[in-house]
């Protein structure tokens, strides 16, 4: 993937699992890093996972939360996530993180000047990362967004609650896009936001969902191996 540029969604569930997992970030560090050196560029948009929904659950204890205050919590979240990821990445990544994908700064300049990597967050109340990754692919010219989370595959239903359910490997959006739906919700907690998945089937971007935790598993999807996880694609 030389001279690629790659976005990589980093699910908020896999940097803050309960507590920041260190260890999983000192080894993705290691595995971009590697890659930055063959030429790959990245950019890492920053989920906000569980600590996102620890906001939302706390405040909705207390008050009635509307979508624009989920949102914020979760916009927040993310952000602070992705200052974690920008700062373990220094040497690497352009100083500012991006809070507005839409913004008219010419964003290829954060990969001049040697810098390998930009890192991404949440932007307004509607837009979740995975739409944030669409759009960042779309002003960049990325083709490919690799979704990183805490599940293997697309199921057809959820696999914690049903034995039954359905794994693919290969779906298109058409198919997939029947799974989630099309509305956009702050608590859902699906593979690819719909808001998103309508965008990437228009630009005809690839994404790939696969469990971040596994590193070798990570390699092998940077290097064209086989991997454990689902293509969502025209």
């Amino acid at each position: 993937m030389k001279n690629e540029i790659l976005v990589v969604s980093l699910g908020g569930s896999l940097i803050v699992p309960g507590e920041i997992n260190w260890e999983f970030l000192k080894s993705f560090r290691e595995l971009i890093i590697n890659q930055i050196d063959k030429g790959t560029r990245f950019i890492i948009v920053t989920g906000g996972g569980d600590i996102a929904r620890k906001y939302q659950q706390a405040a909705g204890k207390i008050t009635d939360l509307t979508k624009d205050d989920m949102d914020w919590l979760g916009i927040h979240s993310t952000r602070l996530n992705a200052h974690l990821i920008k700062t373990i990445f220094r040497d690497y990544a352009h100083p500012r993180i991006n809070k507005n994908p839409r913004t008219k700064e010419d964003l290829m300049v954060h990969f001049e000047n040697g810098e390998g990597l930009m890192v991404a967050a949440g932007w307004r109340p509607g837009w979740s990362t995975d739409y944030v990754s669409t759009i960042l692919a779309e002003r960049l010219g990325a083709k490919t967004v690799i979704n990183l989370s805490n599940i293997k595959y697309v199921c057809d239903k959820d696999p914690n609650k049903f034995d039954d359910a359905k794994e693919y490997k290969d779906i298109d959006w058409v198919k997939f896009r029947k799974l989630v739906g099309d509305t956009w919700d702050p608590g859902l907690n699906i593979p690819f936001d719909p808001i998103a998945s309508k965008h990437a089937q228009e630009l005809g971007l690839k994404v790939i969902i696969a469990e971040g935790r596994n590193i070798d598993n990570l390699r092998n999807i940077f290097e064209n191996k086989e991997f454990v996880g689902t293509i969502i694609e025209n």
